[in-house]
């Protein structure tokens, strides 16, 4: 009988003791920022995944260079004020359209499939106004563009959300917004150097290589994960984060938190129009309806759609033409900025920043309006003329770096997996619909209200949704998709970071 000496002492042949090999120490899995994914292919499969939303700030900046030109009697095809409005806003009547559609779509063909169909109506709506021999046709290609902006809406933000990193997901979920006003820039130098149809066949450029991009492109793994494609989901976040990055971690916690919250593919209608419903979904729902609401009716895609004629109207001594390509560009410039700061400053401090400084912008220059009209009644000249075109900047700066961001990033992180595309789709359409809704009645409040009337509206409204935003919007800086849910599923009962050091 063995003693319990000779349990460790090793096996003699011939006198001679045997090699022993020594099984390895496994290496242990790397955390924290050691176990991160690669950065740069996170930011390349952002990138490419928001190339469709150029085509919104496009659908945005067309009007304001085609507008003019389509009134111009000498235009080929001359349109009337009415005509002008509903062209202006148009894209708008279709984008909700497709925001529902494209919600419908996430949920069942997956993320990255919605947004390579999102590029066909973009490009036939594009083709049909570069060759319109009629408003007719306008209007046609201006509803497929707008159907098209809003398919790509939702799906480009939850896919940026959905294959990025805490740490990377705030600057890379707001590449959406430095698309949307890349488009409009594009359109702006584009339009000024160019006629009206040419300037639509040129924007068919840009879906074109967006459907090209998207092939390339894995499904995210959330998504592959609802599907109980485990395997696929490996695979595709091994593509997404590259060696550097802990995969067996990062996949265990979000199938513990599929099996924790029984997340199942949702089947019947009953069963989404219950996941609809609860308190995770309308909840955030509700924050960010009104937030867009707010936003919209701050006044910002007025100036964007409008931007020529509001620059004429303001008395402004500067070249209309030469002002709106300037504040495009410093629209570009400062969501690029807004970008960096969401990762280092939060949601809700750039919210604040937006809303108090839309708000007193837009007072200012509904003051200056309201002395434009007198100085034209009596016949005097206008005086301290770079004041409505410094209050329009600042107006452009201070809503690019909250307004145009935020609420964009947050569709992708705040619903439900189950639900996000359809609830996604849904937000976009009522982002989309306030679009409409003050695109459309500019014209109408600016001769119920004049000029000074109706930016006066824009600021107050502004000023009081600060109020809103201090008591209902959370900050969600730096917590992952899984905790956020948590946090409006009421498992948790805050979203404040404690001892938090990646930055989102």
């Amino acid at each position: 009988m063995a003693d319990e000496k000779g349990d460790a002492t090793p096996f003699l042949k011939n006198g001679v003791k045997p090699t022993v090999a020594k099984t390895p120490t496994p290496e242990k899995p790397k955390t924290g920022k050691e176990g991160r994914g690669k950065a740069f292919k996170q930011i390349v499969a952002a990138l490419i995944a928001n190339l469709g939303t150029i085509n919104t700030g496009m659908a945005f900046g067309f009007s304001a260079t085609a507008l003019p030109q389509l009134k111009s009697p000498d235009s080929s095809i001359h349109i009337t004020e009415n005509e002008a409005s509903w062209i202006a806003s148009l894209s708008s009547v279709g984008t909700p359209i497709g925001c529902i559609v494209s919600g419908y779509l996430m949920d069942n063909i997956g993320r990255r499939r919605t947004l390579i169909f999102t590029e066909i109506p973009l490009i036939l709506g594009w083709i049909l106004i570069a060759f319109a021999q009629n408003v007719p046709m306008i209007y046609v290609g201006r509803l497929l563009v707008g159907f098209g902006s809003g398919m790509v809406g939702a799906p480009a933000r939850v896919y940026t959300c959905e294959v990025s990193q805490p740490h990377l997901r705030g600057m890379l979920g707001a590449m959406a917004s430095v698309g949307v006003s890349t488009g409009v820039l594009i359109q702006y130098i584009i339009g000024s150097a160019t006629s009206w149809n040419i300037l639509a066949g040129v924007s068919a450029i840009v879906p074109i290589v967006s459907f090209l991009g998207m092939l390339v492109l894995p499904e995210t793994p959330n998504y592959l994960l609802t599907q109980n494609k485990e395997e696929k989901a490996e695979k595709s976040l091994s593509k997404l984060r590259g060696s550097t990055c802990n995969l067996t971690e990062e996949i265990q916690k979000m199938v513990a938190f599929k099996e924790k919250n029984h997340v199942e593919p949702l089947k019947s209608p009953r069963e989404i129009i219950k996941a609809l419903m609860a308190p995770s979904t309308l909840k955030p729902f509700g924050i960010l309806a009104l937030y867009f609401f707010i936003y919209q009716w701050c006044g910002v895609n007025t100036i964007t759609f409008y931007a020529v004629e509001v620059f004429e109207a303001s008395g402004a001594s500067l070249d209309k033409y030469s002002l709106t390509i300037s504040m495009g560009v410093l629209r570009v410039i400062f969501t690029v900025v807004g970008c960096i700061l969401c990762r280092r400053c939060g949601r809700r401090p750039l919210t604040f920043v937006s809303a108090l400084g839309c708000g007193t912008s837009m007072t200012v220059l509904s003051v200056y309006l309201y002395y434009v009209q007198y100085w034209k009644e009596n016949s005097i000249q206008p005086q301290y003329p770079w004041i409505p075109v410094a209050s329009i900047y600042l107006f452009m700066i201070f809503c690019t770096l909250g307004f145009l961001i935020v609420p964009w990033i947050m569709i992708g992180e705040v619903y439900p997996t189950q639900v996000r595309g359809i609830v996604g789709g849904m937000t976009t359409c009522v982002a989309h619909l306030s679009i409409f809704s003050v695109v459309k009645t500019f014209p109408l409040l600016k001769h119920a209200l004049n000029d000074y009337g109706a930016f006066g509206l824009y600021g107050a409204l502004s000023l009081a949704g600060t109020a809103f935003f201090y008591v209902f919007l959370p900050e969600t800086k730096g917590r992952t998709l899984q905790e956020i849910e948590d946090y409006f599923c009421g498992r948790t009962k805050t979203l404040k970071q404690n001892a938090q050091t990646d930055l989102a």
